[in-house]
């Protein structure tokens, strides 16, 4: 049987129909509109105030000052209020929330107000926070149980995969921006401030979003958006690079900030540089001034390489103890806990570029070789 092209295009015609009447094209069936019905509820609108206060001298004081001995009279100081505003998420039933600690920096002289998705209005208690990690938290006491997004249950975080940054930009509340995850385990440099291990994304992150949650299109946490890069350290212009801490980050730090609003004392474990001796066989040891002093190092020189382990990466690139690491990267480093956290990212494969330095005695004269070796961590 022939079927005429014309016949063809009707019958395509009339099954795409058939397929919007049985609903099978329903715009409330998409897996974004579905994830922001998930977790929007759980978004909240924070507000902070605080008083500024200036000191505001009249120019005849300079001139009494200096001829006189003193001022006419007392400078005036002014109070100024400043508001900023931003976003956070619920991640408690009970009201404990979320947000970057640069939303509610110098919190003990802040008014916290936060605003849930359902218009309600609350004064939230600053609880802890880390500036490292840029991560606080706050708690707002609500009559009933508020809903939350679960820590528990987290996203993938796969290259690729669709986000949805949800949030207030501008103050333009229960907003959202839809993008994919660029990359993993992320290093910048924004406005003079380094941050590390964060996810990138291309969707939309503006001033307000701090503090917001990011979402898989499961409504599963991805991250918290963070800062958006405008421009590269050198001056150019960037577009869709976003920024956020990853969700793996955000539980391990709400467990300990829990522990603290519940009144326990949080215990970190003793770091024993696992990662390096991990990767690559290195035991570190900071400098300290005696181990410069005897070395002949210059304080701020690096981190120590206290041992070697036999037959690792480390020994079979020549890297011996008594060298001092200077750098790691385009990082410099003068801690093993700074070395810790730059080898936080990787994973077995990844290579690493090590500056090595050594002291050696020139004609009497202490005189520091530097080395660049690269490592493969096993």
């Amino acid at each position: 049987m022939t079927v005429r092209i014309p016949k063809l295009i009707a019958l395509i015609a009339a099954t795409f129909a058939t397929g919007v009447a049985l609903g099978q094209t329903d715009p409330a069936a998409e897996p974004s509109v579905l994830a922001v019905a998930k977790a929007m509820p759980a978004v909240v609108n924070i507000n902070t105030e605080r008083i500024v206060q200036h000191t505001v001298r009249d120019p005849f004081d300079e001139f009494y000052n200096q001829f006189f001995g003193g001022a006419m009279r007392r400078p005036r100081v002014l109070s100024q209020k400043v508001q900023s505003l931003g976003s956070g998420f619920i991640v408690d039933a009970a009201g404990y929330i979320v947000t970057n600690e640069h939303v509610v920096q110098r919190a003990a002289e802040l008014k916290i107000s936060v605003t849930t998705a359902d218009g309600k209005t609350y004064t939230a208690k600053y609880i802890a926070g880390s500036a490292e990690a840029d991560l606080a938290f706050l708690k707002i006491d609500a009559p009933k149980p508020l809903p939350f997004i679960n820590l528990g249950d987290l996203s993938p975080n796969l290259l690729g995969e669709t986000v949805l940054v949800l949030g207030n930009p501008l103050g333009y509340g229960s907003s959202v921006a839809r993008g994919i995850l660029s990359a993993k385990n992320r290093s910048v440099t924004v406005d003079q401030v380094d941050y590390r291990n964060l996810v990138q994304t291309d969707a939309a992150i503006n001033p307000g979003n701090s503090g917001g949650p990011v979402v898989d299109i499961s409504g599963k946490l991805v991250g918290v958006s963070s800062v958006k890069m405008a421009f590269t350290p050198q001056g150019v212009p960037t577009q869709g690079m976003g920024f956020a801490i990853p969700g793996e980050v955000v539980r391990q730090r709400v467990d300990e900030f829990k522990l603290i609003a519940s009144g326990k004392k949080v215990v970190k474990p003793v770091e024993d540089h696992l990662l390096a001796k991990k990767f690559f066989g290195l035991q570190l040891q900071d400098l300290t001034p005696e181990l410069n002093e005897s070395l002949g190092y210059d304080p701020g020189a690096g981190v120590l390489i206290a041992d070697v382990e036999q037959g690792s990466p480390a020994e079979q690139a020549g890297m011996k103890r008594g060298l001092v690491i200077n750098q790691i990267g385009r990082y410099p480093v003068t801690s093993s806990k700074q070395i810790e956290e730059l080898l936080t990212p990787i994973d077995t494969g990844s290579v690493v570029d090590f500056s090595v330095g050594v002291v050696r005695r020139i004609r009497g004269r202490a005189i520091q070789q530097v080395q660049s070796v690269s490592l493969t961590a096993r």
